[in-house]
């Protein structure tokens, strides 16, 4: 894998978010694009918008959110290690994502742990609490 530190290296968003190993897959990267969870310096980007060293990267991934600054480009995804020199993450980031964790800890989100419709049990549940 070649990661490339020039300040005129270019790619992708959507690439170097799989490549920074932000999201498992390419289409995972350009699903979360589409739906304005990643901006490039302040502004809502699309797939082909083209990111390079010193752009400030603000997405939102697994219930997170990020603010990173890339340091680099790689021409494919590699192996975790190299994929964490990609980028900086900023440090009111990693104390707001420290917080959310906290928080997330000691304060469970109800509906979290509700997927799809609720089941035949769960209605009788929901009818017993409303009287």
């Amino acid at each position: 894998m070649q990661v490339d530190f020039e300040p005129d290296a270019r790619l992708r968003i959507d690439k170097w978010l799989w490549c920074a190993r932000f999201f498992k897959t390419r289409s995972l990267a350009a699903e979360a694009v589409e739906r304005g969870r990643v901006s490039v310096n302040g502004q809502p980007c699309k797939n082909s918008r083209e990111v390079k060293p010193g752009d400030t990267v603000i997405l939102e991934a697994h219930q997170q959110q990020w603010e990173v600054v890339v340091k680099g480009v790689a021409a494919s995804r590699g192996p975790a290690p190299i994929a964490q020199t990609l980028y900086a993450e900023t440090e009111e980031s990693q104390a707001r994502r420290q917080t959310d964790a906290e928080r997330r800890r000691f304060q469970h989100e109800p509906a979290a742990q509700m997927h799809g419709r609720p089941t035949k049990r769960d209605r009788r549940r929901i009818d017993g609490f409303k009287g």
